[in-house]
């Protein structure tokens, strides 16, 4: 036991041996957080708790698939050093070397559902709609109901009845609160949604954590048979639950009320998906007696990087602030670039990259929206830089940019059968308007940029593709970044041709793309959450582009847009660059915004500028 805790600090360790009742464990960027979760789960087995009564919930797979290799690898180790012990001895080993549930929410509803799901109409056999699955029912009801998809898209309708089960709202609550025409159509959508999805046996993936919720509610032996069995809850992320899953933790430690949670305010960015940092906030009133403990020791980054970190993050005032501190090196000072425009921020990158000498791998670019990827990878592309997307595809092989791309090679050759048969899937009224505009254009040549106007105005395609989510949102800024590229071009078929060739240069590079070591990892500020990387380039430090322009004139979003930039500039380890361009033609958009309120909230003494 002595052995298994020796790699970890003071903080820590009191963490990890504070078993009992409720643990609160506010753990910092780059503060061992993971470690403390998996360390403490394989304390409680080598203290002899069984591995079947012990839970741990994750929210991703990966990070599940992680934690069960690292809990393997601890409780091997222990248990050979027990083995050994205990041979000296003669004493029989009594460390079990299972491994407790490990998984997330949704992981673990799914498999209580099928094994008690019956006592709320729910067969052990049921299906799990996927989202496409959900899109197509929404589809089928809209139609059946005569509600047209022109008024509302059956997007946003799904959308809200998700957000609805997130927050435990079922159709009969919804409809008694449903106010004005897009709601009580949602609730109309919504009750017959449930209706057919219980007559399909099926249940969609908000079903999962909501109907454990109703079948704890309305059978008292079955929670009582869950919450009996399971002594030890810890639950990783805390700040990132919604409503569902905070009731679920809640409801699971409920027997024993040895609930263990980790995770920072200060880290909570996905509002967008329904969760709610206030949950972490709450912890001490939902449990007085709660221990509480603080890990401000940061492993990862340089002293300069965050202190600049602490000075952006200390002036949101709605959650508290861990003050993160190191026994690192102060390292070198973060770098300020204010580049003339989009093409200059991504020349500076490339040259700093290949001047540094240093592993490609040990560079991350970071970018608060997804369109902006674009101009980075072209930079990359045309000097053979190899890059990877982390968590998405590059810019010309996107969905939405393919399908607009597709529009226009019809225009340019009507015999493109690929193209065509593209644009057909996209709807037969869609595709109708699209032809009665060509037909009207007459053979008349415009520039790229105006006639994907008109396609996009013919074909309401962003209306299509905006169903009011980040991701809808995000995909509508990359159409509009492809109105940037068509700036450049006077006709049709040489604005076809560059795309091609660009596309042609991103082709060789699937193979980076699947892991290859040697590339530069390129993502948003939200992927980038619980990576790390020695050098990081964080673009477009404007004000609109980061913080967004969406957050503007909202405290609270203005708050998690801060959180965001905490997480970016946390995520370097050694050296830290933040680079801001005077004029940037963004979604087909020329402009001059004002350097972002990130760069400037950084004592000067921290910085140098280039």
């Amino acid at each position: 036991m002595v052995n298994l805790l020796k790699d970890l600090d003071i903080r820590q360790k009191a963490a990890v041996i504070a078993t009992e009742g409720p643990v609160l464990i506010l753990a910092g960027a780059g503060s061992g957080k993971t470690r403390v979760l998996t360390y403490k789960v394989a304390y409680l087995i080598s203290r002899g708790i069984k591995p079947e009564n012990i839970l741990a919930v994750t929210f991703t797979n990966k990070a599940a698939n992680e934690m069960k290799e690292r809990i393997m690898k601890l409780t091997v180790n222990s248990s050979q050093l027990t083995d050994r012990t205990n041979a000296k001895n003669s004493e029989p080993s009594t460390v079990n070397r299972q491994l407790p549930y490990v998984g997330t929410f949704h992981a673990f509803c799914a498999k209580l559902l099928r094994m008690d799901g019956k006592f709320i109409g729910i067969p052990s056999g049921y299906l799990i709609y996927d989202d496409d699955d959900s899109l197509s029912l929404v589809k089928r009801i809209m139609k059946d109901e005569d509600i047209s998809i022109k008024s509302f898209r059956p997007s946003s309708m799904l959308n809200a009845i998700s957000s609805a089960k997130s927050e435990l709202v079922t159709p009969a609550d919804y409809a008694q609160f449903a106010r004005g025409y897009f709601s009580e159509t949602v609730s109309r959508i919504y009750t017959v949604y449930q209706k057919q999805l219980h007559e399909a046996n099926a249940c969609d993936f908000d079903d999962l954590l909501m109907r454990t919720v109703e079948l704890f509610n309305s059978e008292p032996r079955i929670l009582e048979k869950w919450a009996g069995r399971f002594e030890y809850v810890l639950v990783d992320e805390y700040q990132d639950v919604n409503t569902a899953q905070y009731t679920l933790t809640k409801m699971l430690s409920s027997s024993f009320g040895n609930l263990t949670v980790v995770g920072d305010a200060s880290q909570a960015i996905y509002s967008f998906r329904g969760a709610d940092f206030r949950n972490i906030l709450n912890f001490e009133r939902d449990f007085p007696k709660a221990k509480i403990f603080n890990l401000e020791r940061n492993y990862r980054s340089t002293g300069n990087i965050l202190s600049a970190a602490n000075k952006i993050i200390s002036h949101n005032s709605s959650h508290p602030v861990l003050k993160l501190w190191t026994r690192n090196l102060q390292g070198e000072k973060i770098t300020i670039y204010n580049a003339e425009n989009e093409i200059d921020e991504a020349n500076f990158i490339v040259d700093r990259i290949l001047s540094s000498q240093k592993s490609l791998s040990a560079f991350s670019v970071l970018y608060r929206t997804n369109a902006q990827s674009r101009t980075v990878e072209e930079a990359f592309l045309h000097v053979n830089v190899p890059y990877r997307l982390y968590g998405g595809v590059s810019f010309y092989a996107r969905k939405e940019i393919r399908d607009v791309m597709a529009y226009l090679r019809v225009i340019a050759n009507p015999k493109d059968r690929v193209a065509r048969n593209r644009i057909e899937k996209l709807g037969k009224g869609r595709l109708k308007k699209f032809d009665d505009m060509v037909e009207r254009l007459g053979g008349k040549e415009l520039k790229p940029l105006k006639l994907i106007d008109k396609v996009l105005e013919a074909t309401d395609y962003l209306l299509m593709i905006d169903d009011g989510t980040e991701q809808g949102l995000m995909r509508v800024e990359n159409v509009k970044e492809l109105k940037s590229v068509a700036a450049d071009f006077e006709n049709l078929v040489t604005f076809l041709e560059s795309v091609s060739l660009m596309e042609g240069k991103v082709t060789p590079e699937k193979s980076y793309e699947k892991g290859r070591a040697e590339s530069v990892t390129l993502m948003t500020l939200h992927a980038a959450k619980g990576l790390e990387f020695d050098n990081v380039f964080m673009i477009g430090m404007e004000e609109g582009l980061f913080p967004h322009s969406r957050s503007m004139l909202d405290h609270e979003q203005i708050e998690e847009e801060r959180r965001l930039a905490y997480v970016g500039m946390t995520r370097a380890k050694q050296k830290l660059y933040l680079t801001y361009a005077s004029n940037r033609l963004y979604i087909g958009v020329q402009s001059m915004n004002l350097v972002s309120r990130f760069v400037i909230d950084i004592p000067e003494e921290l910085v140098t500028a280039v």
